[in-house]
């Protein structure tokens, strides 16, 4: 866990990522900020469609403006604003600075390439590395994520491991630079029960031997649960809820946040109990609401829900958890609606 003391080595300020389509701007990202400290995690949660793949890929800055895109707001990692330097200078933030855990290692990693050619390639262009010194120190890494036989494997090609050994490849090669942010896209996914907590487990004991920061992206809450130290809920390319990960998830105080926790299936219920799903749809982020965005699928609803849209601000006694914040007109621990939240478009 991180102490006020500590500086922080990520900040992301009323980050907007918009994307210019036929069918107008899609607001994918839509003015997000939060912070991030060396050897800590934060949860980024929601449904597919909300916004945190893109909000991954622009804090690294694979996403920026361009003819077809707008980024805006700042995003700033170890001092250095990512989104005003040349391609070139951001490239080299690239591998020590911050790295990234993509969501499919088979379409992450080259197929005509060998495992070595992937990790010696990263650590000879980033850290100079002779051929022999590279190979050494790929070595090391597919030993450090656990892979069996590492100098055999370095000859094989991604398609004759598993897929839980290609997910170890592709975080041992975001590794191989030592970088101060890691962010993780969803790393689990496809993999068995099994396999997932062997790589949440993995990142997590890499995250505190290395003093990270992890930003660990994922819709799914039980993996964020007891891994996090905060989380933040993402709906419709905005942030709903942050705050703690233990206090959100005992007490959520946005009803999406209340939604996505009762929607998880309980070993406890009866067989055959039907599973809870939240009614209807995201909104078409071409032409988002007017208020706020959850209001259409939220049985808390009231009249100014549908023409104001919530300012993310703090919940009054929220037993002093720091940074606990709601974007909610009514939120669910409250009996009176949440005053100075009220934001016009």
């Amino acid at each position: 866990m991180t102490t006020p003391s500590v500086p922080d080595l990520l900040e992301v300020t009323d980050l907007r990522t918009v994307f210019h389509t036929a069918r107008g701007d899609v607001r994918a990202v839509d003015g997000v900020s939060f912070r991030l400290a060396a050897g800590e995690t934060l949860g980024l949660v929601g449904e597919s469609g909300s916004g945190k793949s893109v909000l991954g890929r622009t804090v690294m800055g694979l996403i920026s403006s361009g003819p077809t895109t707008t980024v805006t707001g700042s995003v700033r990692i170890g001092g250095h604003d990512v989104h005003a330097l040349k391609p070139s200078a951001r490239r080299r933030l690239w591998g020590p600075e911050v790295a990234m855990v993509f969501q499919d290692p088979m379409t992450s990693l080259n197929p005509v390439k060998r495992v070595g050619t992937h990790l010696t390639e990263t650590l000879r262009r980033h850290l100079h590395c002779s051929r022999t010194e590279a190979t050494e120190r790929a070595v090391d890494l597919l030993r450090q994520v656990g892979i069996p036989e590492p100098a055999r494997r370095l000859r094989q090609y991604p398609h004759e491991l598993s897929g839980g050994m290609r997910q170890r490849v592709v975080i041992a090669t975001a590794l191989a630079c030592d970088p101060r942010l890691l962010i993780a896209d969803e790393p689990t996914t496809a993999l068995d029960v099994t396999v997932q907590k062997q790589i949440l487990d993995l990142l997590g004991s890499l995250v505190a031997e290395r003093d990270m920061a992890m930003l660990l992206v994922s819709h799914d809450l039980g993996a964020v649960a007891g891994r996090t130290d905060r989380v933040q809920v993402m709906y419709a390319g905005r942030t709903v809820e942050s705050g703690a990960t233990r206090p959100v998830f005992a007490a959520p105080e946005h009803p999406y946040t209340e939604a996505l926790l009762a929607s998880i299936p309980n070993l406890a219920h009866p067989p055959h109990t039907v599973l809870r799903a939240i009614e209807g749809n995201p909104p078409d982020m071409a032409r988002p609401p007017l208020g706020c965005r959850f209001a259409p699928r939220c049985g808390r609803a009231a009249a100014g829900c549908t023409d104001e849209l919530p300012l993310l601000v703090g919940v009054p006694g929220s037993a002093g958890v720091t940074g606990r914040e709601v974007a909610c007109h009514h939120p669910v621990g409250l009996s009176a609606p949440l005053e100075g939240n009220r934001h016009g478009r």
